[in-house]
């Protein structure tokens, strides 16, 4: 396959995923399965294992920015539920602090990774017909750890968890009664367990491609929970590498009753820009 092919397959996730996101929620992640399952069988036959030496272990750190939208809903406590809406612009305006680091240690058989997100941020809900106005806020800390084993030379398959720690707050102005203004609070702490599918792989010596899809919670943490993440980068040497690409992280969280209900029903997704160190 040339790379153009390949690029063109990787700008195809890109359009499949963010727009019908942005149309139709309902309907997300199974076509951002097919499209990532289309990239994994046209995916080029070369990898990095084959870069490797039997045995050798390379290490991977990765500092990265996500430029994320959110759509969804969140609850907390007896309050009505709140429709979430934003783009990059908007997080990034009342954005406190982040951070997101990936690590990665593999050889040419195992892979094992982890992935820190933390974000403390504000953000404004959507009005309806029960919420004249409000605000969200959230501090997260996503940390997952992930163990892949190889299976052929384009396929790796693995299992892990992912921690997922959210402080929420809501207030908001309802419209019910007489207009008031309401503030609820809450901490919650999970790990859903997760299946991985990933490939990766090298085009003429500098390209690099990674294409990565996971799903899991089956109720132990979240109800559901599923990812797909498509990277394309460039490595400018044995120690540097940039990538790009596009990631979509689905958790729908619903626990708890009366004052201690606790709803996280939200998609974020974007472009991301991660900067590699390669040892």
């Amino acid at each position: 396959m040339k790379l153009k092919d390949i690029l063109m397959l990787f700008f195809l996730h890109y359009f499949v995923c963010h727009h019908s996101i942005r149309a139709r929620r309902a309907k997300t992640g199974r076509w951002c399965v097919v499209a990532m399952l289309l990239l994994l069988f046209m995916f080029p036959t070369k990898t990095q294992a084959q870069n490797k030496e039997k045995g050798q272990w390379h290490f991977l750190a990765e500092p990265y920015v996500m430029f994320p939208y959110m759509d969804g809903s969140t609850g907390v406590g007896n309050l009505p539920k709140a429709d979430v809406d934003a783009n990059p612009g908007d997080i990034f305006s009342k954005l406190k602090i982040g951070a997101m680091l990936y690590v990665e240690a593999s050889n040419n058989q195992w892979s094992v990774s982890s992935d820190f997100i933390y974000m403390d941020l504000r953000q404004n809900v959507t009005g309806d017909v029960l919420i004249e106005s409000g605000e969200f806020s959230a501090e997260q800390l996503a940390w997952e750890l992930a163990g892949l084993k190889r299976l052929a030379g384009w396929l790796e398959v693995g299992i892990g968890g992912r921690l997922n720690n959210m402080k929420a707050g809501l207030d908001l102005v309802k419209t019910v009664g007489n207009p008031r203004e309401e503030e609820r609070s809450l901490s919650k702490t999970w790990v859903d367990p997760i299946l991985i599918v990933r490939t990766k792989g090298i085009v003429k010596e500098k390209w690099l491609l990674q294409f990565r899809g996971d799903f899991g919670g089956f109720g132990i943490g979240s109800d559901f929970t599923w990812q797909v993440q498509a990277y394309a980068g460039y490595g400018f040497s044995k120690l540097f590498q940039l990538t790009a690409g596009y990631r979509v992280i689905g958790v729908d969280y619903d626990k708890g009753t009366g004052l201690n209900r606790f709803v996280y029903d939200i998609i974020t997704f974007g472009p991301v820009v991660r900067l590699g160190l390669n040892f």
